[in-house]
């Protein structure tokens, strides 16, 4: 009781930010299956009903397959007290299904202007956003889901020829020692030679001898500073803590020289993609030698790691595992738009099947994270 006495008064403290009104809900979504998940030729749908908010707008919804081909448009009728949103998964797929406000009920009383969206003029929904927006979503036999474009059959030959060209490079790496407010704690500033750039970044550790677990995090989509003070807090937790900068780019650098619109630079041929160097770095960060020079530690010290990220080498968003992985090929929808599918972040030109590329994606590779104050 004392303890959440004491919480409750920190959150009461003067000058703490206010916390964002709930956002209304004046709609509720009930789905058919509850999982989300159907077979194909089953009816996908949802049951509308009034949520805890009365209802004050007219709404329509539009049916996408991967949120891309309209399949199925309709209008929401709640004059019974329920409606529903229905269609038949025909082939394995994404569906999803935005439902927007279109106008305002003729009973309804009207929102101050002050709490309505500024650029849709509505209030309420479910994205997270107070908008008037509402979204919800199903997979169709997801585990069907197959590949957007063939599989280049030299791949495999043009990314392990990069790796080896890199292992030729001495790596030189480099360590600058950074000041940090957290107490307890090593951060230092990392450069590294790779093939055709330096791949940059923070590490963290406690500032005493011990066997770490580590955490090597690689960064999203985006041109800005790492957080270096993030990095020093989690090493005060206990971790080895490697940040990896996606850009030729210091990690305490806000913009740098990275041209804008670097996700289409080189989009026609792997050799010149922006992202080519990208992956290389980071597989550069995640090379055993480099781990264990980095504190020159004695072969015992092995701790575990997770790996983690949204970062823009892969395609499928954050992964955790006890097994570091290092770049390797597998799929992404470069030919999305062909199949129905939006295009993934790297934006590729897939106008003509020689374009058809792939430079990205993880195998799993056992690598033992050495670190340790030596003597």
């Amino acid at each position: 009781m004392v303890a959440l006495l004491a919480a409750a008064s920190a959150f009461a403290q003067p000058g703490a930010p206010p916390r964002r009104p709930p956002i209304p809900q004046q709609l509720t979504f009930v789905p058919y299956h509850a999982g989300g998940i159907y077979d194909v030729g089953e009816t996908v749908g949802w049951t509308v009903t009034p949520g805890p908010d009365k209802p004050t707008y007219s709404y329509s919804w539009t049916v996408r397959r991967n949120n891309a081909v309209v399949l199925k448009e309709g209008k929401l009728d709640l004059s019974s007290g329920a409606a529903k949103i229905e269609i038949t998964g025909d082939q394995p797929e994404m569906l999803y299904v935005a439902v927007e406000p279109y106008a305002a009920l003729d009973t309804a009383a009207p929102a101050p202007d002050a709490a309505v969206d500024k650029l849709t003029g509505y209030l309420g929904g479910n994205t997270g956003r107070n908008n008037g927006l509402y979204a919800v979503g199903a997979a169709v036999a997801p585990r069907k889901l197959g590949l957007s474009t063939p599989r280049p059959a030299d791949f495999d030959a043009f990314w392990n020829g990069k790796l080896a060209e890199q292992a030729k490079i001495p790596i030189h790496p480099v360590l600058t020692p950074v000041p940090t407010d957290v107490p307890g704690v090593e951060l230092s500033m990392f450069v590294l030679d790779a093939l055709g750039s330096k791949a940059h970044g923070y590490v963290a550790k406690p500032a005493k001898e011990g066997r770490f677990p580590a955490v090597i995090q690689l960064q999203y989509a985006g041109v800005y500073a790492l957080n270096a003070r993030g990095d020093a807090q989690r090493a005060a937790e206990g971790w080895l803590m490697i940040n990896v900068d996606s850009h030729d780019n210091l990690p305490s650098d806000p913009a740098g020289d990275v041209p804008k619109g670097y996700q289409a630079v080189g989009n026609t041929d792997r050799e010149k993609s922006y992202f080519l160097n990208m992956y290389l770095r980071d597989s550069r960060v995640l090379l055993k030698r480099l781990l264990r020079f980095w504190s020159a530690c004695r072969p015992e010290q092995i701790p575990t790691g997770i790996f983690t990220g949204a970062k823009q080498v892969t395609p499928t968003g954050p992964r955790i595992t006890r097994t570091w992985r290092r770049p390797r090929s597998t799929s992404i929808p470069s030919t999305s738009r062909r199949v129905s599918r939006r295009p993934c972040w790297r934006v590729w030109d897939s106008s003509t099947p020689s374009r058809r590329l792939r430079v990205c994606g993880r195998r799993s590779i056992r690598l033992r994270l050495r670190w340790s104050r030596c003597r």
